[in-house]
């Protein structure tokens, strides 16, 4: 690694300068063995294991709800279809927690990841026209909005 010179187009009496090097000197190089490098490759590859666990804790999760009462139903969204663009898929959610409260008799209602992304999908502007929905009460009075089969 030579250093180059750069000389100053100036009439001064200034010495040329020296570019510095950005690398670490020679002196404070590491060398990294190969037990160091797998260790290093093991440190980064254990944050994925812990992403399958996830999974399988939600899949459980949803299995362990003790269920009361489940429905399905057809929603024609056709009438969110009225608001402003930049309102239509916020008020089709609004909608939806609210048509899931008066069916169910709660005021306790949560949408799923999945049924809020079936939403959302087309963006702000776009919501579906139709969607199927599993409407599912638990014994402690909480509903899920979950997707329906089909659609």
């Amino acid at each position: 690694m030579a250093k180059k010179e750069v000389a100053i187009e100036d009439d001064s009496d200034i010495e040329p300068s020296r570019e510095i090097e950005l690398t670490r000197p020679e002196a404070a190089k590491t060398e990294v063995t190969e037990e160091e490098s797998e260790e290093l490759e093991s440190e980064t590859k254990t944050p994925e294991a812990p992403e399958a666990p996830v999974a399988e804790e939600a899949a459980e999760e949803e299995e362990e709800i003790e269920i009361v009462e489940e429905k399905f139903y057809d929603l024609n969204l056709r009438r969110i279809w009225t608001a402003p663009r930049e309102k239509r898929t916020p008020r089709a959610v609004r909608y939806v927690r609210q048509y899931a409260a008066n069916r169910m008799k709660t005021d306790n209602v949560s949408l799923s990841e999945e049924t809020n992304s079936l939403l959302w999908s087309r963006g702000i502007s776009k919501p579906p026209r139709k969607i199927r929905i599993r409407v599912v009460k638990d014994k402690e009075g909480k509903v899920i909005v979950f997707p329906g089969e089909g659609k």
